[in-house]
């Protein structure tokens, strides 16, 4: 089995941290993803590369397996084992067994272990589970508002993935089956898909609750009346009761966002008066408004 150097595929070094590879990834990633470089070969076979290193060594036990056995950590309980059988046995044969002190390495140990060879003319293999593949999907507030389909090219395959409504900033969702290939028959690995939500709205979202801040003219908070307001899928009418105050919150019960996986279930819209005061009032405004004041103080 030929060794392949993943810190040397993400341009890293083993003293590198784990922020840094995850940085390092996702610049690669973004630089040889197909979508960016159609038909290009190389850079689909590069992009190969770059999840498979990151699979291995965004994950702290994975990356300690292959520190310790280079390219047969996927085999690293299996070796354990037999080593621990063989020195048990090693009490009752001369010379022992000293692990990998003489001539072969662990390649050639594997090789014999499970590539179907054995000194005692026996043939053996072991299935093996492919590797994990991890991907980012960007995509906007807007888009996971509503259940909707998306295809994407995963390692030069079209994947048609779809995608509920309400999922999270951050949130990572598996699909079985297509991470890298199994050894001797065995099944493919898994892909985990981990979606980066950017908010360009003027809601903020805290859980499936969206806030929003709504200016409120001088009059109609005085006098009361009816406005129309923007929600996130659509404007309604609120009515608004006189003398309200600068900073009342109103909630509309069921405008928030989806529940991830909960048909028909959504948070609620909080809505945050802004009192707007008047500049550049006329002379007869002016009139008025002393006319008022006259009348408070009397």
């Amino acid at each position: 089995m030929a060794f392949i150097d993943y810190y040397k595929i993400l341009g890293i070094d083993k003293n590198t941290t784990d922020a840094e590879i995850k940085k390092a990834y996702r610049k690669l990633a973004r630089k040889y993803h197909p979508d960016l470089n159609p038909n290009d070969k190389e850079a689909e076979q590069k992009f190969k590369e770059i999840n498979e290193a990151n699979e291995v060594l965004s994950h702290p036990e994975n990356r300690k397996k292959y520190d310790q056995y280079g390219a047969d950590w996927k085999h690293s309980e299996e070796f354990e084992k037999s080593r621990q059988h063989q020195q048990s046995r090693s009490t009752n044969q001369q010379g022992g067994f000293d692990g990998f002190s003489g001539s072969g390495n662990y390649s050639d140990f594997f090789e014999s272990m499970f590539g179907g060879r054995s000194t005692g003319g026996r043939s053996r293999t072991a299935r093996s589970k492919g590797g994990d593949f991890n991907a980012e999907l960007h995509l906007d507030l807007k888009d996971v508002y509503t259940t909707h389909k998306r295809e994407l090219t995963i390692n030069g395959k079209k994947i048609r993935l779809t995608i509920p409504a309400g999922v999270e900033n951050g949130q990572v969702i598996k699909i079985s089956g297509m991470g890298g290939e199994g050894l001797h028959d065995g099944p493919k690995g898994d892909l985990y898909i981990t979606f980066t939500i950017e908010n360009r709205t003027k809601f903020k979202l805290e859980k499936q609750n969206l806030y929003s801040n709504v200016d409120l003219d001088l009059y109609s908070s005085i006098l009361g009346g009816e406005i129309t307001v923007d929600t996130f899928d659509g404007k309604v009418k609120l009515k608004v009761m006189p003398g309200t105050q600068n900073g009342t919150k109103v909630k509309l019960k069921g405008k928030g966002f989806p529940m991830y996986k909960k048909e028909g279930v959504f948070g609620d819209l909080y809505i945050t008066y802004q009192i707007v005061i008047p500049k550049n009032i006329s002379e007869k405004e002016k009139e008025l408004f002393e006319k008022l004041a006259k009348l408070k103080t009397t």
